[in-house]
């Protein structure tokens, strides 16, 4: 391994563990959440919380307009060649972010009213939340899109804190001070959605400062509006993300709310839980995305195919390494799991498993989707995206009547192996990048080896509890922490004493990532 390959390995990993860290309290602010939910407003009161969580994130997901993933594209590669254009750039990543923002925020509190079928209390609650909170819209897209400008320009710190730690604390906050005076589920989703707007605010005073930081180094200020050539290449770039981000956070949440149409709200209460404690585990896979992102799309501007292999498959060995282990006591403690939301919610268990199995399929292919995307090839990410969620829907309007929610699981883990699947395929063929089949297999024996021996003495001897929840997951981590110090070379893990920065500055012309 290069020198030069060596440095960008350390800055995956020392940006990966900032990001892990702030995913890792994001998470847990998320189990927060789902706990405050269920225990305060139960499983029919969780059911539209969460209900207009997602439709709030799939709107957020067309509000974006791509641009968002446009800004971790285009402006590293401005960074190497002419930081004058970064400002104007960014001012095309965001105006049509807020317009479109305020247009979708119109169209769901007319239109919500209208597509309302419900006859029940709980039908009209969901109607008012999705209102109330559509106005807080436009702020959650540029929030998106500031942070991810941030990352960009080679900073990953502002994403954490303010998207991954300021944001997902204040919610379950807010959530349980709603509870604590007795107010409605419609007050708790607008609780959720409100910290959208003061988070936009911070987060467009740290991307100002990140720009002009930038363009010290170049000397000269740039114009506020884009040429004509970068403004083009960032709607090419990103129309088609415009689309397959909508059908991505679709994938994610639309089966929520087709469980809560097919099956009730106590039924999207349930799932909608079980689908939250499976997010946790992506927090290593998601980490390392916003890391190496800016790295592959520096890289692959260069051609640099080799170098781009071998960030892509270390990572991935990271990622199944660190991740697989969270699913595996999910897995094995389901019902202990769910039961802590309180009565009723134990039946998702069987759900959780099966969406554990989905989940461990996606880390297996790791940053396969941020390698596609930062290749410039969005359109064939929104091909991937539009079959994998009509194969979705689908799924789910054929399963849920016969299996409830666990034919909404067994939909999504479907989904999420074939999109990986796809991905991986295109990879291949239109980049060169291979799968690392060996390293990976090797990396999810050792989290095998980790979580399933422990858990299943743990099992035996002390049962299914809380208390046996805990003993499991510490004896996985000591024994996942102790296989790779011994085997931290073969692991590449030494790349991850990144503290010391002696020596591992890279070159002028190479974008910092920090």
């Amino acid at each position: 391994m290069s020198a030069v390959q060596g440095t960008e390995l350390k800055q995956a990993a020392r940006g990966g563990l900032v990001s892990i860290v702030g995913a890792g309290i994001s998470a847990v602010m998320g189990f927060a959440l789902t706990f405050v939910l269920a225990r305060s407003f139960g499983e029919s009161g969780s059911g539209v919380v969460l209900q207009t969580v997602a439709v709030f994130t799939i709107s957020l997901g067309l509000a974006r307009t791509g641009m968002d993933t446009a800004g971790v594209w285009i402006l590293p590669r401005l960074v190497l060649t002419d930081r004058s254009k970064i400002r104007g750039a960014t001012t095309a990543l965001l105006v049509p972010t807020v317009i479109v923002g305020m247009v979708l925020a119109l169209l769901l509190y007319f239109i919500t009213p209208l597509v309302d079928t419900s006859s029940d209390g709980y039908g009209q609650q969901l109607v008012q939340a999705i209102q109330a909170t559509s106005w807080f819209l436009p702020c959650g897209a540029v929030v998106m899109v500031a942070l991810a400008a941030t990352r960009g320009l080679g900073n990953i710190v502002p994403y954490t804190v303010i998207g991954s730690v300021g944001l997902p604390a204040l919610r379950p906050i807010l959530v349980l001070g709603v509870a604590a005076i007795g107010g409605t589920a419609v007050l708790a989703s607008v609780a959720w959605a409100a910290p959208a707007a003061l988070a936009m605010i911070v987060a467009l005073f740290v991307l100002w400062r990140r720009i002009r930081a930038q363009e010290r180094v170049h000397g000269i200020p740039g114009g506020w509006w884009p040429d004509k050539d970068t403004h083009a290449k960032i709607w090419k770039f990103s129309l088609p993300r415009w689309y397959s981000s909508g059908i991505e956070q679709s994938i994610i949440w639309f089966d929520v709310v087709l469980v809560g149409a097919i099956a009730g709200a106590s039924a999207a209460g349930i799932y909608g839980a079980a689908s939250r404690f499976v997010s946790a585990g992506l927090i290593i896979s998601t980490a390392m995305r916003m890391v190496v992102s800016p790295q592959f799309s520096a890289l692959l501007s260069e051609e640099k195919t080799a170098r781009v292999q071998e960030l892509y498959t270390t990572t991935v060995t990271w990622i199944v390494m660190l991740g697989v282990p969270i699913y595996g006591i999910f897995m094995f403690f389901s019902p202990t799991v769910m039961g802590w939301l309180g009565p009723g919610f134990e039946a998702g268990a069987p759900s959780l498993v099966v969406l554990c199995f989905g989940a461990i399929a996606f880390l297996i292919a790791g940053n396969v989707d941020a390698l596609l995307m930062m290749s410039g090839r969005s359109g064939w990410m929104a091909f991937n995206k539009s079959v994998v969620l009509a194969i979705n829907i689908a799924g789910n309007l054929i399963l849920v009547p016969i299996w409830g929610i666990m034919g909404a699981a067994v939909s999504w883990a479907f989904s999420l192996l074939l999109d990986s699947f796809l991905a991986s395929v295109e990879t291949r063929i239109f980049l060169g990048i291979k799968f690392g089949f060996s390293r990976t297999a090797y990396a999810f024996f050792i989290a095998v080896c980790s979580v399933v021996p422990i858990s299943l003495t743990v099992i035996h001897f002390i049962g299914r509890s809380t208390l046996g929840v805990f003993v499991a997951g510490v004896g996985a981590m000591v024994i996942l922490g102790i296989w790779c110090w011994l085997d931290r070379r073969r692991l590449r893990l030494s790349e991850l004493k990144v503290f010391s920065r002696k020596g591992n500055k890279p070159s002028n012309n190479t974008p910092v990532f920090d």
